[in-house]
């Protein structure tokens, strides 16, 4: 776990445009400071993890494309991301494996003492992924959790039990109708503090999945390992040639340039 003296006392953040879609350029050393900066506003911030499906949604949807432009942190963990950058507006950005930003993340409200809320998943994989949450992070305090499919006639009274917990970070998985967007649906309901949707870290968490490993996660070969789960994920080939047809587009016709350090 960083120190505080390990963080950098500058905090540096730059937001860029690919095609539209907002992402944020920073390193995991600043996560410390920024996550400070967003829990003293007192407001409620969303945090995405953005895949290239989710940003090839952002460009097609109009309600996800709002969420993510209203996000506070929008964190690429796609290689066809960060390589798009690279080649549209010729500038590096960082990749984060979801995992290791979401423990870095953990991290960094332990060392305040900070809460966590968890919502989703099956109940089993809930515990299980709380005792082992907190047996990794003891100063982080759990102050509820509710399993994933839960009536409709139930959400109310989750939510209200997530206002009365008041977290600091909400964690939001699998089996929640809406999915990510159940928080976007939500957002003037809940909170302040951060809000995340974590896919599949539950399972990650309680281990009953791994993730993939470093070597795939570098190399960008992580769709390989999705696609033996779900065979007809190949056919997401044909959007993947049409986000790279964009981005010479792009390059050929850049538009004007936009980018913001924040």
């Amino acid at each position: 776990m960083e120190t505080e003296s390990s963080i950098e006392p500058e905090i540096q953040r730059e937001r860029l445009s690919l095609l539209k879609v907002p992402l944020d350029s920073m390193g995991l050393n600043q996560l410390g400071d920024i996550i400070r900066s967003l829990l003293d506003t007192g407001e409620g911030k969303n945090i995405i993890l953005l895949s290239l499906w989710d940003f090839l949604r952002a460009r097609r949807n109009k309600e996800y494309r709002s969420y993510v432009l209203s996000a506070a942190l929008v964190i690429p963990i796609s290689k066809s991301l960060v390589s798009g950058v690279r080649f549209v507006l010729d500038k590096p950005v960082p990749r984060y494996m979801p995992f290791d930003f979401v423990v870095r993340l953990l991290s960094s409200l332990e060392e305040r003492e900070l809460s966590l809320y968890l919502l989703g998943g099956k109940l089993r994989t809930l515990q299980k992924a709380e005792k082992n949450i907190r047996q990794t992070f003891p100063y982080l305090r759990v102050v509820g959790r509710y399993k994933g499919s839960f009536k409709k006639s139930q959400e109310q009274t989750i939510l209200q039990a997530i206002r009365k917990a008041s977290p600091s970070l909400l964690l939001v998985g699998q089996g929640v109708t809406g999915g990510e967007q159940w928080i976007a649906k939500h957002d003037a309901q809940l909170p302040g503090g951060l809000r995340l949707w974590c896919s599949d870290l539950f399972e990650i968490f309680a281990e009953q999945r791994k993730h993939p490993s470093r070597y795939s996660f570098d190399h960008g070969l992580e769709w390989m390992g999705y696609c033996l789960q779900k065979p007809i994920r190949v056919f997401k080939v044909f959007p993947y040639l049409y986000y790279k047809f964009l981005l010479l587009v792009y390059r050929l016709f850049p538009p004007k340039s936009s980018s913001q350090r924040v």
